[in-house]
């Protein structure tokens, strides 16, 4: 049963996921990766028609892009620098991520994927099942926590001012 999904949906599915991530090595692993997925979940597809069964694919293909991109901010990738932009460089990014781990998670993978990997608010909300306005609202409330961050009107701990006391570990 999953040759056949994978037979009907493979190139689809790839196609899919190479406009998501702009690279067609990282579309056929994570085709694959929801296909052995699949292949683990195999009862539980047996039970669904067709479309369902697609739908199922794509949800968690779009979940597992969407853990790749939560862990991959979690992680830095060295690039080899000359030595004197090194330092300064090396600032820059830290600087980045302090102010990006002031917003919120969801904040942050929206403004990673609209100004770092360059999807419109269309294919982001695509991706969330959001309306492309509820996108450029998130975006603009991000930007504003950026900007109060910039100006040091807000720290970089995630606080929260909630009666006149501010609150450790809540979100902006």
């Amino acid at each position: 049963m999953v040759d056949e999904l994978y037979n009907t949906l493979y190139k689809e599915l790839t196609r899919w996921c190479y406009a998501m991530t702009g690279n067609i090595q990282t579309a056929e692993d994570l085709v694959q990766e929801g296909f052995l997925r699949a292949l683990t979940n195999n009862q539980l597809l047996k039970e669904l028609s067709f479309p369902q069964q697609r739908a199922w694919l794509y949800r968690t293909i779009k979940n597992q892009y969407m853990d790749r991109l939560r862990h991959a901010s979690f992680e830095t990738i060295m690039e080899e620098v000359p030595e004197e932009a090194g330092e300064a460089a090396e600032y820059g990014q830290i600087d980045n991520e302090l102010l990006l781990s002031g917003l919120t998670d969801e904040e942050r993978v929206l403004f990673m994927l609209r100004y770092v990997e360059g999807y419109n608010a269309t294919e982001i909300g695509e991706m969330f099942h959001l309306p492309p306005a509820t996108v450029r609202t998130r975006l603009s409330t991000a930007r504003r926590h950026l900007r109060q961050m910039l100006e040091g009107n807000c720290s970089f701990s995630k606080e929260k001012k909630v009666g006149g006391e501010k609150k450790e570990g809540e979100s902006l």
